[in-house]
């Protein structure tokens, strides 16, 4: 068992699963994407890793938790994600997300509905599924036929979260946990 760990480190340090999952991304069906995060909660001692940098854990009303912020393809794979604290808000890692991506729909939920983040798609070349917020002045049209599909990026958390590591983080470096969500977003893609 503790021969498996010290592989999996030196491969995560190494960036093995990062680029196995860039090159199986790499067949991505960008026509429309979905944006959404999820939050997972961190384990008391995933907390304490030496201060070199952010560790992507922050605390929120359910405790130490960390975000996943996810770009999910039109066949429901994984194509992007970053980590953030608990307490960042979704469309702060949106235009990271979708830069460069040659998209023909962006759907994502009411988090995601902001002027210059749906001006940002428009300008893209590409039509925002996002349904207006509740206390929006000027109400805005979505397709809300093409907003129905958006529950692929659901269903990838749902699947994501079946493996233990990730519904709980017990990983102290966030670079070891986004190693293993690699591994895990590349195993969904072979399967």
């Amino acid at each position: 068992m503790e021969q498996r760990d010290k592989r999996f480190s030196r491969w995560s340090n190494a960036g093995v699963w990062h680029r196995v999952f860039a090159e199986l991304a790499q067949d991505a069906d960008f026509e429309e994407v979905f944006l959404d995060s999820t939050i997972v909660r961190a384990h008391q001692h995933a907390a304490g890793a030496p201060k070199n940098g952010s560790q992507a854990i922050g605390r929120s009303r359910g405790g130490l938790t960390t975000k996943i912020h996810a770009l999910v393809e039109g066949l429901g794979n994984l194509a992007r994600w970053q980590l953030t604290a608990g307490q960042v808000h979704d469309i702060t890692q949106a235009h990271d997300l979708i830069e460069g991506v040659p998209a023909q729909t962006v759907a994502a939920d009411k988090a995601y509905d902001a002027d210059a983040f749906i001006q940002t798609i428009v300008q893209a070349g590409a039509e925002a599924v996002i349904p207006p917020r509740g206390n929006r002045r000027q109400t805005r049209d979505y397709d809300q036929h093409k907003y129905k599909h958006r529950n692929l990026i659901e269903r990838f958390f749902c699947r994501l979260k079946e493996f233990r590591r990730i519904a709980t983080r017990y990983d102290k470096l966030a670079s070891r946990f986004s190693a293993f969500i690699a591994l895990v977003a590349s195993f969904v893609w072979l399967t």
